[in-house]
């Protein structure tokens, strides 16, 4: 019976709905199904399928988000079973995020976070218009493994190389490494200013992650 269910997390994903989602989220704590097992036999799948559809061009944007909201409601109704239980997910690793100083744009650092969640990730989201320091000084006191740093406008891509000097002075490179993003953003900026890499859309940062921690 239960990989009927898991199968039906798995697609409450794909199809994006955060009701179905929560719906069986809550079937599954009804019928006993341990909370962690639910998040990683079921949800997860259908979460890395949209992730490969989309990299494959076969889903756009708006079914990213839309699976990414779902994932979020299905483990919002899971969480507190987890804490009763104090089971924890196996994190993949620290995530610090943010939208640098000047840049209030967040739909696309929103979409990271989430996905990066949902994949086994910790994330520390500041938000936007981060001022530099605050990045180095949250990687320093949550003992982060990766610092994501986003601008969307050409004017604040700057900042990203200061962020990185600023985790420099701080002594905290190279153990903290940097992804950046961004529409502007390109590769090339990304090993100018000695990022660890950079990544074009939000499940491309999850994979860069990934990578980078060799998780």
């Amino acid at each position: 019976m239960s990989q009927e269910l898991f199968d039906a997390m798995k697609q409450s994903i794909v199809d994006g709905d955060e009701e179905q989602a929560a719906k069986l989220a809550q079937q599954a704590l009804a019928q006993g199904i341990d909370p962690l097992v639910a998040i990683n036999d079921g949800y997860v799948l259908g979460i890395t399928y949209v992730g490969e559809q989309f990299g494959a061009g076969e889903m756009f944007l708006p079914d990213l988000m839309l699976a990414a909201e779902a994932m979020k409601a299905a483990v919002a109704v899971l969480e507190p079973e987890m804490q009763r239980r104090g089971t924890q997910r196996q994190m993949l690793g620290k995530v610090v995020l943010g939208t640098v100083k000047g840049d209030i744009h967040e739909i696309g650092k929103n979409l990271v976070a989430t996905m990066l969640s949902a994949s086994g990730f910790e994330v520390y989201d500041l938000g936007v218009d981060v001022p530099f320091e605050k990045f180095a000084q949250k990687a320093r006191e949550v003992n982060a493994d990766i610092v994501g740093i986003s601008a969307l406008l050409t004017t604040t891509m700057v900042g990203q190389k200061t962020v990185i000097e600023t985790l420099d002075d701080m002594g905290l490179r190279p153990k903290v490494k940097v992804m950046v993003g961004g529409a502007p953003v390109t590769k090339s900026w990304a090993e100018e200013i000695g990022a660890d890499g950079f990544s074009e859309d939000a499940m491309g940062a999850v994979t860069l992650a990934k990578r980078l921690l060799n998780a």
